[in-house]
């Protein structure tokens, strides 16, 4: 005997794949937003929702927060400087509705956004300023994100730098004005010290000059020294006051002889 269904179980057949068809489960972490004949009815999830074929319509949406890592970008900076940089981005969905509605693929959207954004921020600062102010930069460029992504219903909460890269040849020219500041902070500090010992050798001048026993001193101190050391020759320092004496007693000779 040929196989047939009975229209009741066939009628129970299709109304349970009706029923099954009409059955949506969403994770907590999803949204659905339902268009009930082309227009917005509300957002449901997330758990078990029901939608009814043909007439209603369902568009997912991620809740989890999305890392977009942003394509390099040639940057000319402030101070015409040619440099590579690129990006990492992390942003979530706040507002299902608008997130499908005011924009017709967000997470495209908010890509292409934050490559302008990137040039437009770093083209307003130096090259110093990218690698030294790393952090003032992320915050101006996830503040301006931010606020122009609001009105689709995404919430950008951080912006990170990961490379600015140089042409080789301007390495090799901040490497010659590195090597050259170097070369003047260390003539700077020669001749501050030079400074430095020669007023204290004014000092100490002076220092001797009002103690009349403090020349002499220093002038035993001085041969010590010189019988220490191991050298083959010995100089013989002679006191200033003894050649003052000696050129004083040449001039009484000569006006005697006359």
């Amino acid at each position: 005997m040929p196989f047939s269904l009975s229209p009741t179980l066939l009628a129970v057949i299709l109304i349970g794949g009706l029923l099954l068809s009409m059955l949506r489960i969403l994770r907590e972490y999803e949204r659905g937003v339902v268009f009930q004949l082309g227009r917005f009815w509300k957002v449901k999830g997330p758990g078990l929702i029901i939608i009814i074929p043909i007439i209603q319509k369902m568009v997912k949406v991620d809740l989890r927060t999305t890392v977009l890592d942003v394509p390099e970008q040639d940057v000319i900076s402030q101070d015409n400087v040619s440099v590579h940089v690129n990006a990492v981005l992390y942003y979530r969905v706040v507002d299902s509705e608008k997130a499908i509605i005011e924009v017709e693929n967000y997470h495209y959207a908010t890509s292409q956004l934050a490559q302008t954004t990137l040039r437009s921020v770093l083209g307003q600062h130096t090259l110093d300023d990218m690698l030294a102010k790393r952090d003032e930069l992320n915050a101006d460029i996830q503040r301006i994100l931010d606020k122009q992504t609001d009105a689709w219903g995404i919430k950008v909460s951080n912006v990170e730098l990961k490379h600015v890269d140089l042409d080789q040849s301007m390495i090799r020219a901040i490497a010659k004005e590195a090597e050259a500041e170097r070369i003047r902070r260390a003539k700077v500090i020669t001749a501050m010290g030079e400074a430095q010992a020669a007023a204290k050798i004014a000092e100490a001048a002076g220092v001797l000059s009002e103690q009349k026993g403090a020349m002499q001193i220093r002038y035993l101190t001085s041969l010590q020294d010189i019988a220490s050391d191991k050298s083959h020759t010995v100089v013989f320092p002679m006191p200033v006051n003894l050649l003052d004496k000696l050129e004083n007693l040449a001039v009484n000779t000569g006006d005697n002889k006359e």
